[in-house]
């Protein structure tokens, strides 16, 4: 257990400072409101998990370690969103489009709703 927390550490620290150098960068870049910077990390992040957990499992089978440290690690510091790109990708390969609509519709409108929350909560407090 140790040596899968050490991995995961690794990765994580490094996932968590990409996010933070890329975000900034783009937002230096981009001049807009829009959060590019959060949109591109999400989507890499997602297209990453991907590639790597099919790569991993089907292609070349990657040891434990390596999926600790990309998967959990990197990918879940760098964004978490690419943890929910790929479970709903899992739900639509497997043709179970119900759980895939609630997923995607409840993460979405509960996400933001928490949000919303969040911030009235600390504006009231």
């Amino acid at each position: 257990m140790a040596e899968k927390l050490l991995y995961i550490s690794i990765g994580a620290v490094v996932g968590a400072c990409a996010r933070f150098l890329l975000s900034n960068y783009v937002a230096k870049q981009a001049f807009s409101a829009f959060p590019y910077g959060t949109l591109i990390i999400n989507v890499s992040g997602s297209l990453l998990l991907g590639f790597f957990l099919i790569v991993a499992a089907e292609r070349l089978f990657i040891a434990d370690q390596w999926r600790m440290l990309v998967a959990v690690g990197f990918c879940g510091s760098y964004t978490t969103f690419s943890s929910y790109a790929f479970e709903s990708f899992a739900l639509m390969e497997q043709g179970q489009w119900t759980q895939l609509a609630l997923n995607v519709i409840g993460s979405n409108v509960l996400c933001l709703g928490a949000v919303v929350l969040g911030a009235a909560l600390a504006r009231w407090i």
